[in-house]
């Protein structure tokens, strides 16, 4: 007896279509290149912000302790008494203040006032610009770290300290993004 077999003949394969896996692979590719260039802008953009930041701090005033300046207050207007003042204000808020008198040169200073100094002083001078915005900036000659502060005709006041705290506090999160 010999086994006969019923099986169904075999059907030939049919090829299949390639085009549903190569549009798979198609979106696919497209969302991973979608996704590595988020990646590689948003690096851009942190790293453009790190460089803007490092700029401003390198920009920046320096955050000085004042009594470590040594200021010479001069008044270049007509207001007499002014020059002592604003020497008083300056000394409450800590400033070393060591002469007060009229402006001893022939300079014209316009608007609030200019602040003068050698260039050892720049970084004083820069401080101390914050508490009198719109001062003109002086450089000159001298070899100490010594400024003058001298009081101009557009004179109102000095910038109070909760100002000048405000100026410095984005300088001070700049230099610690850096």
């Amino acid at each position: 007896m010999s086994a006969s077999t019923d099986s169904p003949p075999a059907r030939p394969r049919r090829d299949r279509r390639p085009v549903p896996p190569l549009v798979f692979l198609l979106v696919l590719a497209l969302v991973a290149l979608g996704v590595w260039w988020k990646v590689l802008a948003d690096a851009g953009a942190r790293e453009d912000a790190t460089e803007a930041a490092c700029a401003t701090a390198a920009g920046a005033p320096p955050s000085l302790d004042p009594s470590t300046l040594s200021v010479r207050v001069y008044n270049a207007t007509d207001t007499a008494g002014l020059a002592q003042t604003v020497a008083s204000e300056l000394q409450a808020r800590g400033f070393v203040v060591d002469e007060v008198a009229n402006d001893p040169t022939d300079r014209e200073v316009t608007g609030p006032g200019e602040i003068r100094h050698g260039p050892r002083g720049a970084d004083a001078a820069a401080y101390l610009a914050l508490f009198l915005p719109g001062a003109g900036d002086q450089l000159d000659t001298r070899a100490t770290a010594q400024v003058d502060l001298v009081i101009g005709p557009e004179f109102d006041r000095l910038a109070s300290s909760e100002e000048v705290a405000a100026t410095l506090t984005p300088i001070a999160s700049a230099e610690a993004a850096c």
